[in-house]
C-alpha cells in the first residue's frame, strides 16, 4: 500500500494558482484512473482534475474556494497493491496540525517576524517579481532594497500585487504591525515566534436608497473586474482610430458564403478576415506583437490571435488562435467557428485560452460604431472593429471625385505608450485599415 499525491496541474504557460470548484469524491472514496476527482477555475477558464492513480481518496488538503498554487499537492491516494486487499480499510485521519488559539490581551505593537520555512529567493538568490509588481512599486518610488524587505505571500515566497499594495498603505509594516483593538485572537503556531494578528472588522451595513435590486456578481466576472483594473494599473493607455472602406470585403463575403459554406461546412464570418489582416499588419510592425518584463521588450515571433468571445452568461473569454500566421483563411475559419462554439457550450480547454500576443475585439456585433477596449495583459495592443454601415462617401478617381455608397467601418486600436509611441501605434493601424480597403474581390475561396 502506498500514497500518490494529486497535484495541481499546470493549466497554461502564464496561470500560476487555481480556485477549487466543487469536489466531485471525498474521503474514503474509491476512485479509477482518470475518473474526475475535482473542478477547478483560473481566472481564463473552469476545468476538470483527473486522477492519476487508481485507489481511495485519503485526504483533501484543500476546501473548496481555496486557491491552490499549480504544482501543489491537493488531495492523497491510497493505491492498494495485491498484498493489501485482504485487510481492511482503516478510516482516514487528517494529518493537518491542529490549530491552538488562546486569548489573549494585546496593548502594545508586535513585531514581525516572517518564519525561516518562507523562502523569498531562488535558487541563484535573486527574487523574482512580475512586470504588475515592479510598475507599482516604481509609482509608488519603492526603491529595490525597500522591495526585498516585503514579505511575499505569493509561490516561492514571491510578492503580490497585495503585498505591494499593503507595503504602500503602511509603509512601516515589514518591520512592525500596529493593533489599536483591546482583545484579538491570536493564532500560535508552534514551535514558530510569528503572532498572526486575526481580527474581524466590524461591518456597518449599506442602505440603498429608493427602488433598487442588488446582483451578486459571479466569480467569472469578480475576475474580468480584477483584470480590467490590473491592465489599467499596468499600462498606460492610448487609443488611436482610424476609418477604413471595407465595400470590396462585404462584397466578396456576400458573393462567396453560400460556395464556402457548401465546400467547407463552415459558415465565413468577418472575423477570420480581420484576423488575416492583422497578422499581415503585425509581420510589418511586430512590435505589436511583445510584452514587456521589466525594462526588456519581448517580441513574440509566434503570433496567437486572441478573439474576444461573448459567453451565455454575458460575459467575455479570449480563446487563443495558435499560430495563426501559418493558416489560410479556411484554417482561420475553422479555428475562429471552433472556438466560438466552444466558448458558447463552455468546453473550451485550459490551453485554447493562453498564449495570446495580440487581441481582437468586435464590438460592432452589439452595434456599437467605435470602442476602447483595455489591453489583454501581458500583451501590449488590442484592437476594436465596429459596425459596418453604409454611408455616402466621396470616391476619389482619375476622372474627378464622386459621391457613392460604402460600406465604411471604425477601427481603433489601444496600446501600452511605455513601449509603444502613437507614431508607431497609428501605423500599424493604417496598415491594417489598408489591408482591408484593398481587398481583392476577385479573390479565390
Amino acid at each position: 500500500m502506498s500514497l500518490v499525491d494529486l497535484i495541481m496541474p499546470k493549466l497554461g504557460e502564464s496561470i500560476m494558482e487555481a480556485t477549487i470548484l466543487k469536489w466531485h469524491k471525498q474521503i474514503g472514496d474509491k476512485i479509477a484512473m482518470d475518473e474526475t476527482v475535482l473542478d477547478i477555475a483560473t481566472d481564463k477558464v473552469d476545468s476538470e482534475v483527473p486522477s492519476t492513480a487508481a485507489g481511495i481518496l485519503e485526504s483533501i488538503l484543500f476546501n473548496v474556494d481555496d486557491v491552490v498554487p499549480i504544482g501543489a499537492v491537493i488531495a492523497k491516494i491510497k493505491v492498494v497493491s495485491s498484498n493489501d486487499s485482504h485487510q481492511p480499510t482503516s478510516p482516514s485521519t487528517s494529518t493537518e496540525p491542529k490549530k491552538e488559539y488562546e486569548e489573549v490581551k494585546i496593548v502594545e505593537e508586535i513585531p514581525f517576524q516572517p518564519t525561516s520555512t518562507t523562502s523569498h529567493a531562488n535558487s541563484n538568490g535573486m527574487r523574482f517579481y512580475s512586470p504588475l509588481v515592479l510598475n507599482i512599486a516604481q509609482s509608488e518610488g519603492i526603491s529595490m532594497a525597500e522591495l526585498e524587505k516585503i514579505p511575499g505571500t505569493g509561490q516561492d515566497g514571491r510578492v503580490t500585487k497585495k503585498d505591494i499594495l499593503s507595503f504602500v498603505a503602511n509603509p512601516n509594516k515589514s518591520s512592525t504591525t500596529a493593533v489599536s483593538i483591546e482583545t484579538a485572537k491570536v493564532e500560535i503556531i508552534k514551535p514558530n515566534v510569528e503572532v498572526n494578528v486575526k481580527t474581524v472588522p466590524e461591518m456597518t451595513p449599506v442602505v440603498y436608497a429608493g427602488n433598487v435590486e442588488i446582483i451578486e456578481m459571479d466569480r467569472m466576472r469578480k475576475l474580468i473586474a480584477k483584470h480590467m483594473v490590473d491592465s489599467k494599473h499596468t499600462s498606460p493607455h492610448v487609443t488611436s482610430f482610424a476609418e477604413c472602406d471595407v465595400t470590396n470585403l462585404v462584397l466578396w463575403r456576400e458573393k462567396v458564403k453560400k460556395e464556402f459554406e457548401k465546400r467547407e461546412g463552415e459558415k465565413i464570418t468577418f472575423t477570420p478576415l480581420f484576423i488575416e489582416a492583422i497578422v499581415k499588419s503585425l509581420k510589418k510592425y511586430p512590435m505589436l506583437s511583445s510584452s514587456l518584463d521589466g525594462d526588456k521588450i519581448i517580441i513574440k515571433k509566434d503570433l496567437n490571435i486572441g478573439m474576444a468571445t461573448a459567453l451565455p452568461s454575458g460575459n467575455l473569454i479570449v480563446p487563443v488562435i495558435k499560430n495563426a500566421d501559418q493558416l489560410n483563411l479556411v484554417g482561420l475559419t475553422k479555428q475562429v467557428n471552433g472556438l466560438a462554439a466552444a466558448a458558447r457550450n463552455n468546453k473550451l480547454k485550459p490551453d485554447d485560452t493562453t498564449g495570446g500576443t495580440f487581441t481582437l475585439t468586435n464590438v460592432g456585433t452589439f452595434g456599437s460604431i467605435m470602442g476602447t477596449p483595455i489591453i489583454n495583459q501581458p500583451q501590449v495592443a488590442i484592437m476594436a472593429v465596429g459596425a459596418i454601415k453604409k454611408r455616402p462617401m466621396v470616391i476619389e478617381t482619375p476622372q474627378g471625385d464622386t459621391i457613392g455608397i460604402r460600406h465604411m467601418m471604425y477601427i481603433s486600436l489601444s496600446y501600452d505608450h511605455r513601449i509603444i509611441d502613437g507614431g508607431l501605434g497609428s501605423s500599424f493601424l493604417n496598415a491594417v485599415s489598408k489591408e482591408l480597403e484593398n481587398f481583392d474581390s476577385n479573390r479565390g475561396i
